[in-house]
């Protein structure tokens, strides 16, 4: 007997925590881009970050009111994942359909690009925001301390090993978001071939997007471009 929620109740809760981790990857993009108008104006925004709403709103209220509807929907979208995952292997059973072409190839990445994303953004808090070694480099300076989030930025990314994960994690969250709005389009009722192509080409931009724009920050680190 088979219990636990409807199937597309668990579709409808990882597609909607997905785009919500979507929107907020999207964000953060063109915060880190400001790292290309130098440490004032990025520690500027840091510290905005902290400040908005405020006094009206309490000291970085609206801050850890995000961290908490993203830690919130990144907790269902993997308990959701993971209730897809065990019904789907219990569907298939013993024998497994081959696929081929490059849906299968996008679906299967879905699971590992997954787990290096979580693990990601461990190693990311530990460095950028809790400055715990050896994530964070040791030169890392809280900002509530006097430090410069653009100073501690560069010295995490100044470091080679550093720059490669950042880079090539940017590849897996750019295969991971394209493939994750096919999935949320059709799971959320995109069933028309016009609105099908709209979001084919809306999940392939966003990916594009945060694979050239984040990953060219540890390049540029590296080449000296931003120091």
């Amino acid at each position: 007997m088979r219990t636990g929620p409807p199937l597309w109740v668990i579709k409808a809760v990882m597609s909607v925590t997905g785009l919500i981790w979507a929107g907020f990857v999207l964000v953060h993009l063109f915060g880190n881009l400001k790292v290309y108008g130098g440490a004032a104006g990025f520690d500027t925004y840091a510290h905005w970050l902290r400040e908005v709403g405020y006094p009206l709103i309490p000291h970085e209220g609206v801050l850890w009111s995000l961290r908490i509807v993203l830690v919130v929907a990144l907790v269902a979208h993997v308990v959701a994942a993971l209730m897809l995952l065990a019904r789907s292997r219990r569907a298939r059973g013993p024998v497994r359909a081959r696929r081929t072409g490059l849906r299968m190839w996008n679906a299967t990445l879905m699971l590992p690009t997954g787990v290096l994303i979580l693990v990601f953004l461990g190693i990311h808090v530990l460095d950028l925001t809790l400055g715990v070694e050896p994530a964070a480099p040791s030169a890392f300076a809280a900002p509530g301390e006097g430090g410069s989030p653009y100073a501690n930025l560069v010295a995490s990314l100044a470091r080679p090993w550093a720059a490669v994960v950042y880079a090539g994690t940017m590849l897996a969250i750019a295969a991971h978001l394209f493939h994750g709005a096919l999935l949320a389009a059709n799971d959320l009722g995109a069933t028309g071939a016009r609105l099908r192509v709209v979001c084919v080409w809306i999940g392939a931009l966003a990916a594009i997007a945060v694979l050239l724009g984040n990953a060219s920050i540890p390049v540029a680190v590296q080449m000296g471009l931003l120091t």
